[in-house]
Formats: structure tokens, C-alpha cells, sequence
């Protein structure tokens, strides 16, 4: 706290002059202090912010179980309107595109499901190739992915201008110009979490991509179906998650040699 002492109404000319400029000088050496004090701790977050929080290890797996189950959505299918308002020759024209991909028995197609900070466990296994994300007729493909952190090509097969922007959060991912069909450029994602890409060029496209912190997570297939396998014995929590509803937290026990069997509505929060 600053304490501004004022001297007694008598006091005039050069002293009073000279105690203002101090008071200055103090106010100005404590305003100085505490703006190097807020520019070191913004830093310090940025710097957190910027440190992968994976710390998952790999370890040998004994008994292992598995989970099997299906996730789906009962509600009435919500739909967005996409209207595209440039570039029409190549985007098209007004579609109706459902927000929860529903297939048979109401099954969700694409929903993500994982083990909830999981500590270690069972290896990635085998790298498959640099996982893409395409832009074709100004729709993302695949609009949904799950992929292991690290490296991502985003690519373009429209001949036209996108900006294919990726963030974590409120914090900018990634930030591509592709301005021609063909572009392909390769960036990092080393942060567990989920990556929300939009095209600056083109506001109605939309994508999600999940960095998952273990190798325990699924994605469903058409009829809603998914499979985690390989899992050490024990109590743990089983998330599915789909963009629009939102996480659903389900608990789960998984026995060794034994198949754990789960049924997961998903609901929008």
C-alpha cells in the first residue's frame, strides 16, 4: 500500500515542490515494480500453458481387460442451418447438417470415449502415418478425429483461400494460410486436449480433433459401437464426449480377462 503523507497548509515554494516531485518518483518506482511483477507472472502462465501436461507411462499390463459398449442419443436429432455466403462455386450452396450423427438403434457415430487420467499402462503401439485433416467443397474431413500428440498435416483440396485456424481452448493451436489446392503443411500438437478448427475464410466450417493422453480411447462406429482393450485391472472413469452434448462420465470397473459391457446415453448438457 501507498502512504501519501500532505504537509501542513503553510508549506509553500521550492519544498513543496520537491516533495511532490518525490511523491512522484515513489509512485512512479511503484507502478514500475508492480507492472514488472504482473509481466513476469503472465509469463510464468504462458509458460505453464506452453509445457505438455502428457505424463502418461508406459508399462507392462498383466490380466488385462477390456470395455466394450455402445453410446447413443435418444433425443430428436439437432440440425445447423450452414448457408454459405462466399465462394459458392466451390462450397455450395444452403444444407442441413445434424449436429449428433445418429445411426441405427440411435447409435452416435464418431463420439469419443477414453479413460479418464489413465497413469500408465499399455504401449501406443505402432505409429501409423501423420494423421491429415482435408478441406474439400469448404467441409472439414474428417470433422471429427482422435489423434496421439504430436505432428498433424493440414491440407486443402479446394482452389480456393482457406485459413485454417486450430485453438485449444481460447489459445490459438495453429494459424494456416492455404491459399491453393494442394497446400500441405505440417505443425505439432504436444498438448493433450481438444483442438477446436474453424476456417477464418469460411465461418460455417467446424472440426474437432482430440489429443488424446493415453492410448485408451475409442471412437465409435456408425451403429455407435466402441472397444478399449488391454486395460490393467481396477476402478477407473470412462468419459464419452460428442461436441454438441458435452462430456458424459460414466464409472467402470474392469476386471482381468473379463469384459466390462457398457450402455451410454448421451444427453446435451
Amino acid at each position: 500500500m501507498l502512504v501519501v503523507s500532505f504537509a501542513p497548509c503553510g508549506c509553500r515554494g521550492n519544498t513543496e515542490g520537491r516533495e511532490r516531485g518525490a511523491l512522484r518518483s515513489e509512485a512512479g518506482t511503484i507502478m514500475c515494480f508492480f507492472l514488472r511483477k504482473a509481466c513476469c507472472l503472465q509469463l510464468a502462465v504462458l509458460g505453464l500453458l506452453s509445457v505438455s501436461a502428457f505424463s502418461y507411462e508406459i508399462a507392462p499390463v498383466s490380466g488385462g481387460g477390456k470395455i466394450e459398449g455402445k453410446v447413443t442419443f435418444q433425443g430428436t436429432v439437432p440440425i445447423r442451418k450452414i448457408i454459405p455466403t462466399k465462394d459458392r462455386e466451390v462450397c455450395g450452396g444452403p444444407r442441413d447438417e445434424p449436429q449428433v450423427r445418429v445411426g441405427a438403434g440411435k447409435g452416435v457415430q464418431d463420439a469419443v470415449v477414453y479413460l479418464k487420467e489413465m497413469p500408465k499402462g499399455k504401449a501406443w503401439g505402432a505409429a501409423d502415418k501423420v494423421p491429415v485433416l482435408d478441406q474439400e467443397h469448404c467441409i472439414f474431413k474428417p470433422a471429427i478425429q482422435v489423434i496421439r500428440p504430436g505432428k498433424l498435416e493440414v491440407t486443402s483440396s479446394d482452389p480456393i483461400l482457406h485459413n485454417t485456424h486450430g485453438f485449444y481452448g481460447q489459445r490459438t493451436a495453429f494459424n494456416l494460410a492455404l491459399p491453393e489446392k494442394g497446400v500441405r503443411i505440417t505443425r505439432e500438437l504436444p498438448r493433450p486436449g481438444l483442438v477446436r478448427v474453424e476456417c477464418d475464410a469460411h465461418g460455417w466450417m467446424l472440426a474437432h480433433i482430440y489429443v488424446a493422453d493415453s492410448p485408451y480411447y475409442a471412437l465409435t462406429g456408425d451403429d455407435g459401437s466402441f472397444r478399449i482393450d488391454d486395460i490393467p485391472p481396477g476402478n477407473y472413469t470412462l468419459v464419452a464426449t460428442q461436441y454438441y452434448t458435452g462430456d458424459t462420465e460414466t464409472p467402470v470397473t474392469v476386471t482381468g480377462g473379463q469384459t466390462a459391457k457398457l450402455s451410454i446415453e448421451l444427453k446435451k448438457k
